[in-house]
C-alpha cells in the first residue's frame, strides 16, 4: 500500500479498470470521479437537449448535482462521485 500525504491514511489495493477503452490504475476506496480527475478527464457528458453546448463535468462531488453521470459497465447515468472503483470496471464518458 502506498502512503498518501496524510500520514494516518493509506491507499487501498491497486485495481485496474478502463476509461473510454484506455487501461487505468486506481485504488480501492477511490470514487470513479476521483480517478477521472486524476487522469485529467474533466468533460464527462454532453448536455441532453443541446449537444453543441460545452461538455459538462462534476460540480459538487457528493451526488447532488448529477453532472458527473457516466456509463459504468454498460449502465448509463451512474454518478461517478458516488461509485467506488472495482477491478475490471469499464467507464465510458460522453464528454469527449
Amino acid at each position: 500500500m502506498t502512503e498518501l500525504r496524510i500520514k494516518t491514511h493509506r491507499r487501498g489495493k491497486q485495481v485496474a479498470l478502463s476509461v473510454n477503452g484506455i487501461p487505468v490504475k486506481a485504488y480501492s476506496g477511490e470514487t470513479v470521479f476521483a480517478v477521472l480527475l486524476a487522469e485529467g478527464i474533466r468533460a464527462l457528458r454532453r448536455p441532453v437537449k443541446n449537444h453543441s453546448e460545452t461538455a459538462r463535468g462534476g460540480f459538487c462531488g457528493m451526488g447532488v448535482c448529477q453532472e458527473c453521470r457516466v456509463t459504468i459497465d454498460g449502465m448509463p447515468d451512474r454518478r461517478a462521485c458516488m461509485t467506488e472503483v472495482r477491478e475490471g470496471m469499464e467507464v465510458v464518458t460522453d464528454g469527449r
